[in-house]
C-alpha cells in the first residue's frame, strides 16, 4: 500500500538495504514483526548495538515491504542480484515515503526525461524550496534535518548506480531491471518508471 505522507523518518532509516534483504526472508514466512526483530536480534544479525534499534529498523523495513504490496517484488528483493534488488528497495523507499517518491520522481525523473544529467546542490535546494512552500509540515522542519534527508537522498543514488558519489552532480542513465519494471507495473506505478529512467 503506498503511503501518500511525508516522513522525516529517513534521518535515521536511511537505505536499509542490508537489513531489509534480512527481514524479507522472515516477511515471506510469515513471521510477525515482533518474532522478526527477536529473532534478528538473537542472531546478532543486523550486528546493531541495542535490541531497541533492532526492532526501530526491523519495523522500518516491514512498513517498507508492505509498502511494496507485491510478493514478487518481495521476494526479488530477498534474493535477486545486489543491482536489482538495490533498485527494488529504492522504488520500496519511494512507496514507503512521499518525499523520497516526488524527488525521484518530479526531481530526478525530470532530469531523464529531459536528458539532462547534471544534478547539483541548487536543484535539490529547489526541490525542498517547492515541497515548503506548498507543505506546512516540511516548512517546519528544521535546515539540519533538511540536510540529513538530502543526504540519504543522494546515498541512495549512490546505491542504485545512478551517483558515483553523493559529491558528484553526474546522473547515470542507468537501465530498470525487468523484474522492477514489471512489478511496477503490476501496481500500477507507470508514472514512476521516470524515476528509473524508463519511459516505455
Amino acid at each position: 500500500m503506498r503511503n501518500r505522507v511525508y516522513s522525516g523518518a529517513l534521518t535515521a532509516e536511511q537505505f536499509l538495504f542490508y537489513e531489509i534483504r534480512i527481514a524479507a526472508g522472515y516477511y515471506m514466512n510469515g513471521d510477525s514483526l515482533q518474532q522478526a526483530a527477536e529473532q534478528i536480534a538473537e542472531g546478532n544479525l543486523f550486528q546493531y548495538p541495542t535490541l531497541r534499534e533492532v526492532k526501530r529498523m526491523t519495523k522500518a523495513c516491514y512498513r517498507r515491504l508492505d509498502a511494496l504490496g507485491d510478493q514478487e517484488l518481495v521476494s526479488e528483493l530477498r534474493s535477486a542480484p545486489a543491482d536489482i534488488a538495490r533498485q527494488i528497495n529504492l522504488y520500496a523507499m519511494m512507496r514507503d515515503n512521499l518525499l523520497v517518491w516526488e524527488f525521484m520522481v518530479q526531481l530526478i525523473g525530470e532530469k531523464y526525461r529531459m536528458q539532462d544529467f547534471h544534478l547539483d546542490r541548487k536543484d535539490i535546494n529547489g526541490f525542498f524550496s517547492r515541497l515548503q512552500a506548498q507543505s506546512d509540515q516540511i516548512a517546519g522542519w528544521s535546515d539540519s534535518t533538511i540536510d540529513k534527508i538530502r543526504g540519504v537522498l543522494l546515498r541512495s543514488l549512490v546505491e542504485t548506480e545512478q551517483l558515483d558519489s553523493t559529491r558528484s552532480t553526474s546522473l547515470h542513465p542507468i537501465l530498470i531491471s525487468e523484474e522492477l519494471k514489471t512489478g511496477m507495473m503490476r501496481n500500477g506505478d507507470r508514472e514512476a518508471l521516470v524515476a528509473f529512467n524508463c519511459f516505455g
